[in-house]
């Protein structure tokens, strides 16, 4: 059943409701700002855009990350170009969808990384036709590949679940209002999370010492980096978002 958006019900003055203003009142102000947490259907309009861009940031990471790269003293890989996109992503689906429709993502990416490698180990696997003489840089990329996808899946899995959690859990304690404390504070403990797992598990063993430990700081400054510099994108993508989408709503329920 559809109720009152946040703003609406905000605006109510004590005039206009006959009943004295309690938001003085701590418990009140608490539940108020529970209750104004609203959340869109995943069966909205545009969910299904935010989901098929969603996984391919996801597939298109994992296959650059597969090469490291070097910026003088700077460690970093291919997939740091694009992947803290795909947390951005993760930001405005849980925001306005909610954590079941974050969690329906992050699911529905995983479930293509693991097919994309299930093919790409067929490919490899397969003997080269006539004329083809690129089986040695094929495997040296590719076959690097399902050791990235497993450092996907368990980091960023992970990671996103909370950024997910997080963020859903910030909004339903302070409402609509400042957004961009729950977007920093869920980029936060997800992203270093999903940076310390999938750095360990990708390249450990791979990129030697002390290098290694700048690789896992540098990840994680400069995706949470990205966030600090896209959050007036994330927040005008957002309210657009929240203003077209005809199922965002009062429900509790969604969350």
């Amino acid at each position: 059943m559809s109720q009152k958006r946040p703003e609406a019900e905000s605006g109510r003055s004590e005039a206009e409701s006959g009943q004295p203003d309690r938001t003085s009142d701590p418990a009140h102000t608490t539940t108020s700002a529970a209750r104004f947490a609203a959340f869109a259907s995943s069966r909205g309009r545009y969910y299904a855009v935010f989901l098929a861009v969603f996984c391919a940031v996801l597939i298109i990471s994992n296959i650059s990350a597969t090469k490291v790269i070097g910026f003088g003293p700077i460690v970093t890989d291919g997939g740091a170009s694009l992947f803290p996109i795909a947390y951005i992503l993760g930001d405005v689906i849980s925001e306005v969808y909610g954590f079941k429709a974050a969690r329906k993502a992050v699911i529905t990416g995983f479930a293509l990384q693991i097919l994309a490698t299930f093919v790409f180990w067929l490919v490899l696997i397969s003997p080269p036709g006539p004329g083809y003489e690129n089986q040695d840089a094929f495997a040296a990329v590719l076959g690097f590949y399902p050791r990235i996808v497993a450092a996907s899946l368990v980091g960023y899995f992970v990671g996103q679940l909370l950024n997910s959690w997080v963020l859903v859990a910030v909004k339903k304690r302070m409402g609509e209002s400042k957004l961009w404390v729950r977007l920093l504070t869920s980029t936060g403990v997800g992203e270093f999370v999903d940076t310390l797992l999938f750095c360990i598990i990708a390249f450990a063993g791979v990129i030697p010492g002390l290098d290694f430990l700048n690789y896992i700081i540098v990840g994680f400054v400069y995706k949470v980096a990205v966030e600090i510099i896209f959050l007036p994108v994330t927040y005008r993508v957002i309210k657009l978002v929240k203003r077209h989408e005809p199922s965002y709503e009062l429900d509790e329920a969604r969350a």
